[in-house]
């Protein structure tokens, strides 16, 4: 029986500041941004073609104000999403605010019914690169740039045209 559902948010405070120090035109050291690669949370998007030193060569590249140098269509798409976070702070905002108060319960409530061994399940956000989520043992990956915060009400969030919530219990009835 499912007894938490936790949100992680931890690699994207880490992007936060990385965003804003960047933008801000202070340089993020190669070490806070191998933190970042190096977080296990992060490690769960990893594929051959797209590893934690392109998260290092990306983030480098942003920090130091260089054109990225890949043809690696991973890369370029993960260096186009860190950009855009920088160039409208606010929308980005508008896409995290929402997430440090998501509370879970109800979806907990909607799935204690089902017949499981898992006890707690993760819901972790991170900075992806092409996939919106991604299932790994009791965790639900998603990639943090398909959130979508209406500019209507700031109450409202999608992902793929789904409510954040409803987008989110769909995707661990997969996990369970």
């Amino acid at each position: 029986m499912i007894k938490t559902i936790k949100v992680n948010l931890e690699v994207m405070e880490s992007m936060l500041y990385f965003w804003q120090a960047t933008k801000d035109r202070e340089k993020v050291g190669e070490a806070y941004i191998m933190s970042i690669a190096d977080k296990n949370e992060m490690k769960e998007i990893y594929e051959d073609d797209f590893t934690s030193e392109s998260v290092r060569l990306v983030l480098s590249a942003i920090s130091n104000r260089e054109i990225l140098n890949s043809t690696n269509k991973k890369e370029r798409k993960f260096w186009n999403n860190n950009m855009w976070m920088m160039e409208d702070m606010d929308y980005m905002n508008l896409m995290l605010a929402p997430l440090k108060t998501l509370n879970l319960d109800s979806i907990k409530d909607n799935l204690k019914n089902i017949d499981t061994n898992a006890e707690e399940l993760e819901v972790v956000f991170v900075p992806g690169h092409h996939d919106v989520y991604k299932v790994s043992k009791n965790k639900l990956i998603i990639n943090f740039f398909r959130v979508k915060p209406d500019l209507f009400d700031e109450s409202v969030i999608t992902i793929e045209d789904k409510e954040i919530k409803a987008f989110i219990e769909e995707k661990l009835k997969e996990i369970i």
